[in-house]
């Protein structure tokens, strides 16, 4: 069953990649009316300009998956060397480290992003705002599991044979992590994919007449009564992927406990 979820996620990941392969028409290409119902040339039908859905839908999910991707890197990264100094050292500098990233737990995020989102391009904008709220959360896990480790076995022996500071972290106590580190950051990824879902709805993110999913739905939804594949589509697109994601890295965080 963990394997199924797991490798269904990643299915679903590299479509999104490359689904634009398979589409069957150039996304920006005009074949029919507009909202018109599916048919054989349009097995989703078109959008609001006549353009087809399913191609649409199959080339829209590769730069939020990008934007998300390297969103959810960074705030893991940043997070897992904070919460390693966090969790390993004792001092003002740690308790300084902690109480800021409290403080950028405290903010909301989409208020984060909307602000950001204002003076940085739509991609910016959603790495820097799952930077400022993913961030902390991993630090904050990271830290705990540090302080865990540090009268550990494993630790001990280390500090035994000489190793010390960033070598004995790097080397015994990171290790440790990875399946813990490796959950986190697949919900990274999830809350880049929401911020940047949330900025295209409110038409901070992809400008037409870009394929993307978030856009898609905004962009259909005054005519989904004409066909309704255009906004239901990409709304379970979005929803198939952060769920398959969340569940993988549930899975997974699981097993490192």
């Amino acid at each position: 069953m963990k394997r199924t979820i797991c490798a269904s996620s990643m299915a679903v990941v590299c479509m999104a990649l490359l689904g634009g392969v398979l589409a069957p028409h150039v996304p920006t290409e005009i074949i029919g009316v507009p909202h018109a119902s599916p048919d054989g040339n349009a097995l989703l039908g078109t959008d609001g300009l006549g353009r087809d859905v399913l191609s649409r839908v199959l080339s829209g999910g590769r730069d939020l998956v990008l934007t998300a991707m390297l969103a959810a890197l960074l705030a893991a990264s940043l997070g897992v060397a904070g919460g390693l100094f966090a969790g390993w050292a004792d001092g003002r500098a740690s308790r300084l480290l902690t109480a800021l990233a409290d403080l950028l737990l405290a903010t909301p995020l989409l208020l984060v992003a909307l602000v950001l989102a204002v003076s940085l391009p739509g991609a910016a904008a959603v790495v820097a705002a799952t930077v400022c709220g993913g961030t902390p959360l991993t630090l904050r896990v990271v830290r705990d599991a540090t302080r865990l480790s540090r009268r550990s076995g494993y630790v001990e022996a280390a500090r035994c044979r000489g190793e010390r500071g960033a070598v004995l972290l790097v080397r015994e106590v990171l290790p440790s992590m990875v399946g813990l580190v490796s959950a986190d950051a697949g919900m990274r990824f999830v809350v880049a994919m929401q911020v940047a879902a949330a900025l295209s709805l409110l038409g901070f993110g992809a400008q037409p007449p870009d394929a993307d999913w978030a856009l898609m739905i905004r962009e259909n939804l005054p005519g989904s009564g004409l066909n309704p594949a255009g906004v239901i589509a990409p709304a379970a697109a979005l929803a198939l992927l952060t769920a398959g994601v969340a569940a993988a890295a549930s899975l997974v965080g699981r097993r490192s406990v």
